[in-house]
């Protein structure tokens, strides 16, 4: 009642004042808005007032005991509205990803969005891209996987990181660069090549690509001599081998009949031309890189050194033992041929063989092609066995004896190993008259 006295009052005071029709009657509905808004605003505290009266009778928690107001980290609305529950579930505020089991559904993507692509909505597929290798970067990354491959010999462990390559239309020289680093290294490694050549052939190299890389060898032979004079006869034992292992094809030799200028070249042709030719019968010229390392037969390797030593007793030249012995590239198996050069003198009649073999193993021992150790173990070796010998040398014993003391007054083994020969005792039984005891 006081609040529409005050509002009577002040329109009965402006009334008597100069204000047109229109003024008055905008000026009476202003104040009578306003006199609205005072009387929601003072029924809503003395509302709000009694429910919190109320809730601190219910609940002393809510407030501090002196009165000071709410407690800290209260949830509850200080307007007295609302339930007292978090905004929004939980789910709003800063750094927040929504409300505890929100589950996104995939959205799709919208057309009018300007950053969207047609091809990219279809069935895309991605792969990684490996760029194409030019022929700097090719020789760069060849040259450690061949020189790897001579180290380990697994054809396989190639294919798969050449597979891993992108050679594009460089693929063919991959094994015109294996072919020019085995001419520079050794038989094995030319072994070596030959079998890689024949295993990518039909599963990273086609025929195609081989011939490409051996007309590509041809045409740089030249150049090759520089560094190795035997390329040619080399380059046409990679041909006939290749031509044997299917890995080249039957034509690629009739292709250049009439057609090279090359003296070099048209060496290497005729040389693949005779070796086919007199290995027509056979599959594949295995041999045409002789023994090649550790990766023959132990068998193998035996008889070659047999071969190798006997030749030598026939012809007696220490430089074409010496030659052959290179050739196998066993150093750790030279403890073979001192066995079987010891053998040989245990088997043999007369001093001939027993002056020769000292001679040899005297001869590789200064050079240094066979080393203390493979010495020591070639003649442990017969010492270990030569039990099993005698039965068949009955004069093994002094034999070995008087071979190892020529031995050792010519520096070839050491004293302890000479002292180390086993001797045979020299006990023996009396007639039976003497009751089978045994004479010292």
């Amino acid at each position: 009642m006081a609040v529409d006295i005050q509002i009577v009052a002040a329109l009965e005071a402006e009334v008597n004042g100069n204000w047109t029709p229109q003024e008055k009657a905008l000026h009476e509905a202003r104040l009578k808005a306003k006199a609205k808004r005072r009387v929601r605003k003072s029924s809503s505290r003395s509302e709000s007032l009694s429910e919190s009266l109320s809730g601190e009778l219910a609940d002393g928690d809510s407030y501090s005991p002196k009165g000071k107001g709410p407690v800290p980290n209260d949830r509850k609305s200080r307007t007295g509205k609302g339930r007292g529950l978090p905004k929004k579930g939980g789910a709003g505020g800063k750094g927040v990803w929504g409300a505890a089991g929100m589950v996104y559904e995939v959205e799709e993507p919208d057309v009018k969005d300007p950053n969207y692509d047609e091809v990219a909505q279809g069935d895309t597929v991605y792969a990684t891209v490996v760029p194409e290798l030019d022929e700097r970067e090719l020789e760069k990354t060849v040259n450690p996987i061949v020189q790897e491959y001579f180290e380990h010999g697994d054809t396989k462990e190639v294919q798969m990181l050449l597979k891993e390559l992108n050679l594009g239309h460089h693929k063919y020289e991959f094994s015109s660069l294996a072919v020019s680093l085995s001419l520079e290294g050794k038989a094995s490694h030319r072994e070596l090549t030959s079998r890689l050549l024949r295993d990518l052939v039909g599963k990273v190299l086609s025929e195609s690509d081989m011939a490409r890389a051996f007309d590509k060898i041809l045409k740089e032979l030249p150049d090759l001599m520089l560094d190795t004079p035997e390329a040619p006869q080399m380059l046409g034992q990679f041909i006939a081998r290749a031509i044997a292992d299917h890995a080249l094809p039957m034509a690629f030799l009739d292709r250049y009949k009439g057609k090279v200028d090359c003296d070099h070249a048209r060496a290497a042709l005729d040389r693949a031309a005779v070796l086919l030719s007199m290995k027509r019968e056979m599959v594949r010229l295995d041999n045409v890189w002789g023994v090649g390392g550790g990766l023959r037969p132990v068998k193998h390797l035996v008889k070659e050194m047999n071969f190798l030593l006997k030749e030598y007793l026939v012809s007696g030249e220490v430089k074409e033992a010496e030659r052959c012995l290179r050739d196998l590239e066993v150093p750790h198996f030279h403890h073979e041929l001192v066995y079987e050069a010891v053998v040989m003198v245990l088997e043999s009649k007369g001093d001939t063989a027993v002056k020769m073999m000292c001679k040899l193993l005297q001869a590789f021992w200064k050079i240094g092609l066979i080393t203390v150790d493979q010495m020591n173990r070639g003649f442990q070796r017969v010492y270990d066995e030569l039990p099993e010998i005698n039965l068949d040398v009955p004069h093994a014993h002094s034999i070995m004896e008087s071979f190892t003391d020529l031995c050792y007054q010519e520096s070839v083994i050491t004293k302890q190993l000479r002292d180390s020969c086993p001797s045979r005792g020299r006990k023996r039984f009396v007639s039976e008259g003497d009751g089978g005891l045994i004479k010292n």
